[in-house]
């Protein structure tokens, strides 16, 4: 499986819907959501409001990242408002085992995500019940960063924990995809590729998703 999952922080909202069928028609898989709150990281972004509407634009899945402090809080509206996935931060979650069971209680995938700094071996004893592990390949709160090339070292070390647990859950990046960085992700073993600005700063977003769908088959 490898999945192209445009973020819509980085597509023109005033004219969502379109952006979001562009990205359909180029062969996207799912629609990635990046919740920022200004707490967690600097930067504030959208809520379940916008999550909602993507809801109405797509029947793809929507893949939710809460970039925020007490995600519990807010994990209830973010499923009301149509998310398939939900995933929480390992370093602001307490309780993370109670967290990813609330997530499954309400309907939706549950993932849990390392920030670049975060060992992957923190989550070892979750491996086993998330559905999701998203790894940061830059320092979250902003779109266009560089990707950060120890990422890929990281990337293999999920891959060989999720082995040796005899887990199932997909691994998905995020930060600094492009046609430059994708392939050596994908040989790392990534299964799910989230891009923003690769696609949504394009003169064709059509074409840019299918160039880094081509290139991930």
């Amino acid at each position: 499986m490898a999945i192209i999952a445009p973020s819509i922080l980085s597509a023109d909202f005033s004219n969502l819907s379109q952006q979001i069928r562009l990205t359909e028609i180029g062969g996207a898989g799912w629609i990635h959501c990046d919740v920022m709150d200004g707490h967690f990281v600097p930067n504030i972004t959208i809520g379940p409001i916008i999550v909602e509407a993507a809801r109405k634009c797509t029947k793809l899945p929507i893949d939710v990242h809460l970039m925020i402090e007490n995600p519990d809080k807010y994990l209830e509206a973010f499923a009301n408002a149509g998310a398939n996935y939900i995933s929480v931060h390992v370093e602001e979650v307490v309780h993370l085992n109670r967290t990813v069971n609330y997530i499954k209680e309400l309907g939706c995938k549950a993932g849990v995500v390392v920030n670049p700094a975060t060992p992957i071996n923190s989550i070892m004893d979750i491996a086993e019940y998330i559905d999701l592990l998203l790894i940061m390949t830059v320092n979250p709160g902003f779109g266009g960063q560089k990707f950060i090339s120890n990422s890929i070292r990281r990337i293999e070390e999920a891959v060989s924990l999720r082995n040796k647990h005899h887990s199932k859950f997909l691994i998905e990046i995020d930060g600094g995809v492009n046609k430059e960085t994708i392939v050596n992700a994908k040989k790392a073993g990534v299964d799910v590729f989230v891009a923003g600005s690769a696609i949504f700063d394009a003169d064709n977003i059509t074409a840019a998703t299918t160039e880094l769908k081509n290139l991930i088959k």
